[in-house]
């Protein structure tokens, strides 16, 4: 197995793909490269033909691709699941989140919400539905362009308050990550994986993608802030 395996993969999973990519080079022999986008971006690659072997999106997105036979059946499945955190801009005050109704006082307090285009940003508009809050938020809500982290709306000064997952907002300057949702706001994305279609490699990307969902990738994972899909942290 040594032709170059080629993926595409959403901004989300861009550091634990990273990092797997070097330990498949280094303990397997495999030369593997992702190539990183947002989610939507991603899809409408896919859908104009891009080739490549794998892809690596949210659940949803890949299970929609699938449908449309541009994944290869039965090579779908889930790998990684994602944390949900707030964000605020380093030296601001860290807001309470111990409960749900300390999380409806940062969001109605804030000026300004930063969210994203991807499952994270999808699912906060959603638990601002339930909250009954969307009236109320509408004017605060700022969304990032796909592909840009929702945590430089808060150093730009555009946002008090990020929501993202926990891998695209540890690390960025200017952000300090407060912590998860509470209880039952919070918000877990799942992350999996397929062969594309248009590889001209299938079984040896078929191969990788086993490679990913292993025991050796799922603690790379969780370096990145993610863990493996079925297991409780």
């Amino acid at each position: 197995m040594n032709q170059m395996i080629f993926g595409l993969s959403s901004m989300a999973t861009r550091p634990v793909l990273a990092d797997l990519a070097a330990h498949l080079g280094h303990a397997h022999g495999v030369p593997a490269r992702f190539e990183s986008a947002g989610g939507v971006e991603v899809a409408r690659r896919v859908r104009e033909g891009a080739e490549a072997d794998l892809l690596v999106l949210a659940e949803g997105a890949l299970a929609e691709l699938a449908a449309e036979g541009l994944v290869l059946a039965g090579t779908v499945r889930p790998l990684w699941v994602s944390q949900v955190v707030v964000a605020v801009p380093d030296g601001a005050q860290v807001p309470a989140l111990a409960t749900e109704s300390d999380l409806r006082t940062a969001l109605l307090s804030a000026s300004g919400i930063g969210y994203s285009t991807g499952p994270s940003g999808t699912a906060l508009l959603a638990l601002i539905g339930r909250l009954g809050l969307a009236g109320a938020l509408a004017g605060q809500l700022v969304q990032a362009p796909p592909g840009v982290p929702a945590g430089s709306l808060l150093a730009s000064g555009r946002a008090e308050l990020a929501f993202q997952q926990r891998s695209e907002l540890t690390g960025l300057p200017g952000v300090v990550v407060v912590g998860p949702l509470p209880g039952d706001a919070a918000i877990d994305s799942v992350f999996g994986g397929g062969v594309l279609a248009s590889s001209a490699r299938p079984d040896r990307a078929r191969e990788v993608l086993d490679l990913l969902g292993s025991d050796a990738a799922s603690g790379i994972a969780r370096a990145r802030g993610m863990r493996a899909f079925g297991s409780r942290g």
